[in-house]
């Protein structure tokens, strides 16, 4: 019934391309700020194919399509989307310009929405195109929308304030500091899209997003730190206004593409990978002098203040209550075989409300993925895929919180008994608590990139000839995206893929090393950690190191003693006191016990 819908969908596209002189269309996951995760309305892709995950795209033609998604989503893809519909396409080895090239005719014209893609992927496109004698085409309205009936309509939710002092700066503060940027730089203004982006400056927070706590507007920062912001006027209370002051002019959202006028023969910067091409080329229309630079509010965003360090910290003890609550009724509930992987996140989030009324949404849909599903590292559950938690098994959940003062994001890979693990699932989780352990130590000058750390958390795994296909750390928003730039520990190297970004004090990234069996199982361990100045003995200049922010305990059924060094089990132990020094004061009777016994020294 589902590949029925879907193929409907797919016919009714192709019959809206046809009547606009389109012979294809390309479909990604994104909105007109280039979101991860974007709004109900925006989720065309999972309309279109019913994939389900955050990060994929779609290209259309008459007769054939074909669903490009990394190595996150080999499994999903194949589990959610038609192979009888859309070919299974992996980036980066498969290119999405390459495939149209090699699939279209001469004088073939490519749709694509300007609004939600970069200048740069339009100019990659296009150019590959034009070798085949096609075109790229931008289009005035997303057919998509054109035939989508029951769409729905943008989020109304209201913004609301931020606290400046878990913020620990004033917007005026951040303006001031950005106006000073634009005025080193001999610019008159900076258009700013990302709504985290807009968030952070403004110190104004949302709903307008599932799990991320933004409003969909735009801001145009001016060099004498007044600002314009593009929101529709009934989402801002008048709270808001107030906060905000004179300086910050409120307009409505659907005025924004029309007030570029105002920015004619002036010198205004946009960043290319983080705005829409749709941007770039109203800017170029108003005879507007683009510069293209990097959003300057993402590197003192990522450096997060001393008030947002110790937001971190406190919403970190509150979470890591609910994760030893879940962790206990696992281990009770679990081996009796009728726990499912929906029944378990439904708990999580249970418990997480229960725990906390500061508690405002999860930082993304919890991963709850039971034996062959968890070997998908993005695994997203549904009733279809619902799988029971069956006993001796491995069972992996990653999870998060939004709260005010910190976002959360932790996974726990745990044996469901009552039998033994195998040895081989021993042998690879220990493997990857080895790296996550060595990466957790690692100490590194000022300038190091991630990519230097990335081979640290995997080595382990290579001596077993085995790896994982994703990143080993991703940054962390404070009440903001689970996923943050611009650092990043990952193999790649490049400004595009954030490996390149030197860690500096104050960044929060994730450590999470994994390994996932196809069809079989999945492992990852996850901790956050804040980078932080640290003082080594006889050390010559400055050094860094990390400061671990999760805690929960770690399952000690799955690890294989002899294989850990001293060292590594005594970071262990000592891991396991501080998790029971923050922990256990806040819990008590059956799950205080439980705790206690999960902390016992190695």
């Amino acid at each position: 019934m589902l590949m029925q819908t879907h193929e409907a969908r797919l016919d009714a596209l192709r019959k809206e391309l046809a009547k606009r002189d389109l012979a294809g269309f390309v479909v990604p996951i994104s909105d007109e700020h280039l979101s991860e995760y974007v709004g109900a309305y925006a989720q065309r892709l999972a309309w279109l194919t019913g994939f389900g995950g955050s990060a994929g795209s779609a290209a259309i033609l008459r007769d054939k399509a074909a669903m490009f998604v990394d190595g996150r989503y080999t499994l999903q893809v194949r589990e959610q989307v038609s192979g009888q519909l859309y070919e299974y396409k992996s980036v980066p080895d498969d290119s999405m310009a390459d495939w149209l090239a090699d699939n279209v005719s001469e004088g073939a014209r490519i749709g694509f929405d300007p609004w939600l893609h970069t200048r740069g992927w339009a100019k990659k496109v296009a150019k590959k195109l034009e070798s085949v004698g096609a075109e790229l085409v931008p289009v005035e309205g997303n057919p998509i929308d054109a035939v989508w009936a029951d769409q729905p309509e943008p989020s109304p939710a209201p913004a609301y304030v931020q606290d400046d002092k878990l913020a620990g700066r004033t917007s005026a503060e951040k303006r001031a500091e950005i106006a000073c940027w634009l005025n080193d730089n001999k610019l008159d203004a900076v258009v700013i899209s990302a709504l985290d982006s807009v968030a952070w400056t403004l110190n104004i927070r949302g709903a307008d997003v599932d799990h991320t706590p933004v409003a969909l507007s735009y801001l145009v920062v001016q060099e004498d730190g007044t600002a314009d912001w593009f929101i529709a006027p009934e989402k801002v209370p008048a709270e808001v206004a107030q906060a905000l002051g004179n300086a910050v002019r409120i307009r409505p959202r659907d005025e924004f593409s029309a007030a570029f006028a105002e920015l004619a023969g002036k010198r205004v910067a946009a960043d290319p990978a983080r705005s829409v091409a749709a941007i770039f080329e109203r800017l170029d229309e108003v005879g507007a002098e683009i510069v293209s630079e990097d959003d300057p509010t993402v590197l003192p965003k990522a450096i997060k203040t001393p008030a947002e360090q110790q937001g971190h910290r406190d919403a970190q003890a509150r979470d890591g209550v609910a994760i030893a609550q879940f962790l206990h009724w696992l281990s009770v509930e679990a081996p009796k075989g009728e726990v499912d992987e929906l029944s378990a996140a439904a708990k999580l989030h249970d418990l997480r409300r229960a725990n906390s009324d500061l508690l405002r949404d999860l930082s993304f849909d919890t991963i709850s993925g039971a034996g062959p599903n968890g070997a998908s590292p993005h695994y997203r559950v549904d009733e279809d895929s619902n799988r029971k938690l069956e006993p001796n098994s491995v069972y992996l959940v990653d999870s998060g919180g939004q709260y005010p003062d910190g976002t959360t994001d932790i996974t726990r890979t745990i044996w469901v008994g009552p039998g033994s693990p195998p040895d081989e699932v021993c042998d690879r989780f220990t493997r990857v608590l080895k790296g996550h352990i060595a990466l957790d130590m690692q100490t590194f000058p000022p300038g190091t990139p991630g990519s230097a750390l990335d081979t640290l958390a995997r080595q382990h795994l290579w001596m077993a000839g085995v790896d994982y296909a994703h990143g080993t750390g991703h940054g962390v928003g404070a009440f903001l995206g689970v996923h943050e730039g611009p650092q990043r520990i990952a193999k790649g190297r490049g400004a595009q893929a954030g490996t390149d970004q030197p860690l500096m004090a104050g960044m929060i990234l994730s450590n999470e090393p994994g390994y996932y069996k196809a069809n079989e199982y999945g492992i990852r361990i996850e901790n956050l950690v804040l980078v932080e100045p640290r003082e080594i003995a006889g050390a010559e200049g400055e050094w860094l190191g990390f400061e671990t922010l999760t805690f929960a305990p770690i399952d000690r059924t799955l690890v294989k003693r002899d294989l850990l060094s001293p060292a590594e089990i005594a970071w262990w132990n000592d891991y396991h006191a501080k998790v029971r020094e923050i922990i256990a004061p806040q819990l008590s009777g059956e799950v205080l016990e439980w705790l206690e016994e999960a902390c016992q020294p190695l």
